[in-house]
């Protein structure tokens, strides 16, 4: 009976604790919250008063980095379980929000809604995938990981299939997708630093990996967490006012996910009329003449680069000769310098740009409609059909890579090891699912106004009278929005527009006309997107190399506070790194990501789930699997994906299997994956007795022994 009161008054004291923990935590989030609505409208009226631009800029960088570099100092530790898991105390629906913001990466904030401008319903893939992967997460991995209990997903691949060639595999795995996405994180806070102060972008990155180690680099798990939850309340609060705003502004209803559909027949009928306009028509004859020429160039590339060189010389020479003026002698000499040095790279310029102006030799300069379904027309001729069925297929296979990778990525995988419980990973799931809806119930109507605010606003205006907004962009990135008078009319058209995704929603308070404390708002949110992103990805790969491969594998008897002090070393090591690959600008935000979903995909969630489900599944068998599904992931991308064959020096022409986009390339290594773990497991010796139970009780804990076996 005095064992049983203990036991009843601990538990009570235990609960007692935790609610007066969450009812501290309500209490600092809300003032926090409050704090930064009046720092954003002190910064409007101030902004009313004169304040400069750029100083806007400077203070939201300023004054959100150095809060999040608050947090990671008061948040500082050693100690293994609170750097590794935040102590295992975290409440589901704080968890919930740092999942969030963890989840919420630049692809999301910056490249979703862009995503969705250019490429209409098939952009809907995106959503689709990402939030169905919370609910296999749900049903298939969280709360089971959580029994486990375990540090990370190396760590649970080692404990459950035995010996360390699995958690050697995994931490592969994990090392080559979470540094694929961190790069895609930090290029999006050099782009989104570099909008804010007007500094360099490879400055802009470094700028911004200070905030991305103060806080994972101070106190690992725990201050990453407390950090998400800060930045995913500005992110949302960013991202949710230009679109109510411009909401508001086109249809007077402040609730932007009733009213886009309403919008969206509005822009359907905008692009028809775009489609016949006479003037789209002369931009796309210039375009096709510019493939043309690009064509013939191509013929004789030797002999058309020393004609191009000659000529660009002479128009120098006689400028200078005439004393022109500076203007256009710079604009000569750089046009000059702009000239290819070699034969080869001419050839790789002329390729590139006849691609580009081909694809712009089309209705609405090469996007789709943004209502059509797929490409093509299932009752067309048999290219159009073709069409059809390649991009559906394509639609469904990024819909399955994104939402297998979302339920294997071991940086949202690890955040369900911080709760206090297995019913707190299941319930914050949940609260993860909410707070992502919150944004991704949004992007799609972002999305539709801010395509027809361009449509209706910009397309016809004046070369002379463009907002202001284009210009500035222009500056930052030209290859992120340009635009050129091709028909020589002084008229807009919208095929000389060319916007790149990933400034779509950065760009939305200017565009709407709002104040620029708004433009600062938004990137500030962009920026605490990829910080928290990053922050968790960095974490990743650290744990992974001092737990797994150091504290695991090498020195089992390493102290906490070496393994601790490793692991911020690391981690260092990692972000400089992933800002070096970043500052080289390697590929679209939104590919990166991708890309790291597949990886996840093939590699790990085979192994996961048949590690869970099923006791027959064995270690050899696990390992070939995890190698045989990322080997051909990998292999995939690297023969069909542009800068993948760059890099490997791929020249043979490229073969997609049944159509697949590389960007799905996981399509492949997941059941691949799955088939050898099977096959291999039924012909190899079973897990030992004890694993076997081990499973049994993960599954069914109120079991035991013969019960749980006869289960």
């Amino acid at each position: 009976m005095a064992d049983a009161s203990a036991s009843t008054g601990a538990v009570t004291g235990h609960a007692s604790s935790n609610a007066a923990f969450k009812k501290q935590l309500g209490k600092v989030y809300g003032f926090y919250t409050g704090g930064f609505i009046a720092f954003v409208i002190v910064l409007a009226i101030l902004e009313q008063m004169g304040l400069n631009r750029d100083w806007i800029g400077f203070i939201f960088l300023l004054a959100t980095i150095g809060l999040y570099a608050g947090i990671g100092v008061m948040s500082r530790t050693t100690d293994a379980a609170e750097y590794y898991v935040a102590g295992r105390r975290v409440p589901a629906l704080y968890n919930g929000m740092a999942t969030g913001a963890d989840w919420m990466s630049a692809a999301s904030f910056i490249g979703m809604a862009g995503t969705l401008y250019l490429t209409g319903y098939s952009g809907l893939a995106f959503i689709m995938g990402w939030t169905g992967g919370y609910v296999l997460v749900a049903l298939f991995l969280a709360p089971y990981l959580r029994k486990f209990g375990q540090f990370t997903i190396p760590d649970f691949l080692g404990e459950r299939y035995g010996g360390n060639v699995p958690r050697f595999i995994g931490i592969f795995a994990a090392i080559l997708c979470s540094f694929t996405y961190v790069v895609a994180q930090i290029y999006g806070v050099g782009l989104i630093t570099t909008r804010l102060t007007g500094v360099g972008f490879e400055i802009g990155i470094f700028l911004g990996l200070g905030g991305i180690l103060v806080c994972s680099f101070l106190g690992g798990m725990r201050a990453v967490t407390w950090t998400q939850v800060a930045q995913y309340i500005i992110l949302i609060i960013a991202y949710l006012i230009p679109v109510i705003w411009l909401s508001v502004k086109q249809t007077s209803v402040p609730i932007p996910q009733l009213v886009y559909g309403y919008q969206l027949e509005k822009v359907t009928a905008r692009e028809a009329q775009l489609i016949a306009d006479p003037k789209e028509l002369e931009v796309r004859k210039v375009y096709a003449d510019r493939a043309v020429a690009l064509g013939e160039k191509l013929k004789a590339p030797g002999a058309a680069l020393a004609a191009d060189k000659a000529a660009a010389e002479k128009k120098v020479a006689d400028l200078t000769a005439a004393n022109a003026l500076a203007s256009e002698v710079d604009a000569a000499k750089k046009a000059l310098a702009a000239v290819p040095k070699d034969e080869a790279a001419a050839v790789k310029a002329w390729t590139a740009a006849r691609t580009a102006a081909i694809a712009k030799d089309k209705p609405l300069g090469g996007m789709p409609r943004h209502g059509a379904i797929f490409a093509g027309d299932p009752n067309g001729d048999a290219a159009a059909k073709t069409a059809y069925d390649t991009s559906r297929r394509n639609f469904l296979a990024l819909i399955f890579c994104l939402m297998v990778g979302t339920a294997a990525l071991p940086h949202i995988l690890m955040r369900y090891y911080t709760t206090p419980s297995v019913k707190e990973a299941r319930s914050s799931v949940t609260w993860s699912l909410f707070f992502i809806f919150l944004l991704y119930f949004t992007a799609p109507a972002l999305a539709v106004l801010v395509k027809y605010e361009i449509f209706s606003t910009v397309v016809g205006s004046s070369f002379d009278k463009l907002p202001f907004w284009i210009s500035a962009w222009n500056k930052v990135d030209a290859s992120l929005l340009s635009v050129i008078d091709l028909n020589k009319d002084g008229i807009l058209q919208f095929g000389e527009i060319n916007i790149g995704g990933d400034i779509v929603v950065l760009a939305t308070p200017a565009i709407g006309g709002l104040p620029y404390v708004v433009s600062g708002l938004v990137a500030a949110g962009g920026l605490a997107a990829a910080l928290s992103t990053a922050d968790g990805l960095l974490l990743t790969i650290a744990n992974a190399l001092s737990h797994d491969l150091y504290y695991k594998m090498i020195d089992p008897n390493a102290s906490t506070a070496r393994r601790v002090t490793l692991s911020k070393v690391l981690l260092l090591v990692v972000a400089l790194a992933a800002a070096f690959v970043a500052a080289q600008k390697p590929a679209d935000i939104l590919f990166l990501v991708s890309a790291a979903f597949s990886f996840a995909a093939a590699a790990f969630f085979p192994a996961l789930v048949l590690g869970i489900f099923w006791k027959r599944a064995t270690g050899i068998a696990a390992s070939l699997g995890m190698v045989a599904g990322l080997g051909i992931t990998f292999y995939y991308m690297v023969t069909t994906q542009p800068w993948m064959r760059g890099i490997f020096g791929v020249t043979s022409p490229v073969e997609l299997w049944w159509g697949i986009q590389p960007i799905s390339a996981g399509v492949f290594g997941v059941p691949l994956g799955f088939a050898v773990i099977i096959l291999v497991s039924l012909v190899t010796p079973a897990p030992d007795k004890k694993t076997q139970e081990l499973i049994e009780h993960v599954r069914y804990p109120e079991l035991r022994g013969t019960a749980a076996r006869a289960v």
